[in-house]
């Protein structure tokens, strides 16, 4: 049985690391707190949008529902921060929780944490890395040092 468990941990780390390209595993669940709807972060085709001008062109050409309730409220060094209209302020939940979008019931992601953004601290949810710093030290290790002063000693 311990053999089983460590082949699905290794197929698990090569699944994260390799194939989906992620760092960080996610653990932990959704202690409803609404801390996640305050304050978001949103990414189109891979890049966070960064004004309101940007946003209001990409609310025009795409459908996605979910960019006609959400409004942005702030901005800082990442790009602009918004707040949804379906968040009820008072009970701290989404008045469509059942029918909330993608964005919503993927929270965290691995992208906003790689930017910088910390999770609340009544957070449910934490990361840990998928390979541990002695994982990637012991890897480095065995790599060939470069001398950047002779680029010739660097040819394989």
């Amino acid at each position: 049985m311990i053999l089983h468990k460590k082949i699905f941990e290794k197929l698990k780390k090569y699944y994260h690391l390799r194939i989906l390209k992620r760092k960080y595993f996610r653990y932990g669940k959704c202690r409803m707190c609404g801390g996640c709807c305050e304050n978001i972060y949103i990414k189109h085709k891979n890049k966070t949008i960064k004004t309101k001008e940007e946003f209001e062109k990409i609310k025009q050409k795409d459908n996605y529902s979910f960019y006609q309730h959400i409004t942005p409220i702030s901005k800082d060094e990442f790009g602009l921060i918004f707040a949804c209209d379906k968040f009820d302020k008072e009970k701290k939940l989404c008045k469509e929780h059942k029918k909330r979008p993608s964005i919503c019931k993927n929270y965290p992601s691995e992208e906003i944490f790689k930017m910088g953004a910390q999770l609340k601290d009544n957070c449910g949810y934490y990361f840990e890395p998928i390979e541990k710093f002695s994982e990637v030290f012991k890897k480095t290790l065995k790599k060939p040092i470069k001398n950047f002063s002779n680029p010739e000693e660097n040819k394989y």
